[in-house]
């Protein structure tokens, strides 16, 4: 992961800018809508190795490293929209070539697609349909 300076923006308020900064320094997590948050629980943990932080009926939150993956329950009675609520999730791994991780999520049921012109490339949906990726550095 390349380590980027922090974005600095100007408060505004009234209209006139003000000598306070806003410095991110990183996503604390990132929200992904699913129908069952049990079942995308399971997957998020026990395949990938998240840990739950907080939850309840509705929502979970889970430890991915130094960030978070917050799972919540679709609301209302419009079909989930297969994950296109993002293009796709890149995800670091500790350790694991291609083949092994690949081999890991086939052997779960997970189907594994390449990119076009570099199909070594590990994505994945997840039970809602986001689209996923491992980042393999070997």
């Amino acid at each position: 992961m390349t380590n980027l300076p922090p974005v600095k923006a100007r408060v505004q308020t009234g209209g006139e800018e003000e000598g306070n900064m806003i410095q991110t320094n990183g996503i604390d997590h990132l929200v992904l809508h699913v129908q069952d948050v049990s079942r995308a629980k399971k997957f998020y943990t026990e395949l990938l190795g998240m840990t739950v932080y907080r939850e309840n009926d509705n929502q979970a939150f889970l430890h991915c490293g130094h960030q978070g993956v917050a799972l919540f329950k679709k609301r209302g009675d419009e079909p989930l929209t297969t994950g296109n609520d993002l293009n796709h999730l890149a995800l670091n791994v500790e350790s694991g070539t291609y083949e092994t991780l690949k081999a890991e999520l086939e052997n779960n049921g997970v189907t594994v697609t390449g990119r076009p012109g570099e199909d070594r490339c590990i994505y994945f949906n997840d039970p809602d349909g986001h689209r996923l990726q491992l980042m393999v550095r070997s």
